[in-house]
């Protein structure tokens, strides 16, 4: 099976953490240690510094990995001019190997609406530019609702949704919104991939760990012994996110 991770970072945190991934080389000496093929990647610094700086440094650290690492860049409003304007920054992302987008507001001081944000989420949805939503990093399920009403048709994965069990925060929005995901990080529920896809098929579900912050053999675990076809098996580790960037039009 062929994994493609959705779902990890490079750098040093703020605020430390018990084995951080300082560069790019030493996450790609990880993965193969434990059979992940290609990762969506972004940097700490797009967190716990400043959002350009982040994009920069995510974008030199993966330009000599461009066969295994695919790079996932941050946003915030721009009423300061402090990153391009959309088209510009539309195609600085091609340009850099960058195929995905994330955002902090509650850390960087801002709403996640169209009022904050409007050029560039429009500019989102027009060239299917998926954005990963950390839940319990700095956005809140308010959040996300809100976003999703006013741009239903935003390709958005919801990330980092804590262990405790987050169906009836996310079920809503799977039924509502067709390109709404979840990704695997912290979905750490008994039976729980195999009654999302009952639910709603394979194709809704992306793998992610979550690396460094959490190990990658816990959901790789989850994921192979998973009570589901191997077809669905093979969706969920690489085939889906595939598909989602394939159709991005950068």
């Amino acid at each position: 099976m062929e994994f493609f991770d959705c779902n990890c970072f490079v750098g040093l945190p703020m605020n430390g953490m018990a084995k951080p991934i300082a560069t790019a080389a030493e996450l790609v000496a990880e993965m193969d240690r434990s059979g992940i093929s290609r990762a969506l990647v972004w940097h700490v610094a797009q967190r716990d510094y400043a959002v350009p700086t982040g994009n920069r440094l995510l974008a030199e650290a993966i330009e000599e990995h461009t066969d295994r690492l695919v790079g996932c860049w941050s946003i915030m409003p721009n009423q300061a001019g402090e990153l391009p304007e959309a088209d510009e920054f539309c195609a600085q992302m091609a340009g850099r190997n960058v195929r995905a987008l994330r955002a902090f507001p509650d850390l960087q001081h801002f709403l996640l609406r169209g009022e904050s944000l409007g050029p560039v989420l429009e500019a989102m949805v027009a060239r299917r530019i998926p954005l990963i939503l950390p839940i319990s990093r700095g956005v809140g399920w308010r959040d996300a609702y809100d976003l999703m009403r006013d741009f239903p048709d935003l390709v958005c994965i919801l990330s980092a949704m804590g262990v405790w069990g987050a169906d009836r925060w996310f079920r809503p929005l799977i039924e509502r919104y067709a390109h709404v995901y979840i990704e695997t990080s912290e979905y750490i529920l008994d039976g729980g991939v195999e009654a999302f896809v009952q639910s709603y098929g394979a194709e809704r579900m992306l793998f992610g760990t979550g690396f460094p912050q959490w190990e990658h053999g816990g959901v790789m675990l989850m994921l192979k012994h998973a009570e589901i076809a191997e077809s669905d098996k093979e969706a969920i580790a690489s085939a889906n996110l595939e598909r989602i960037l394939g159709a991005e039009k950068l």
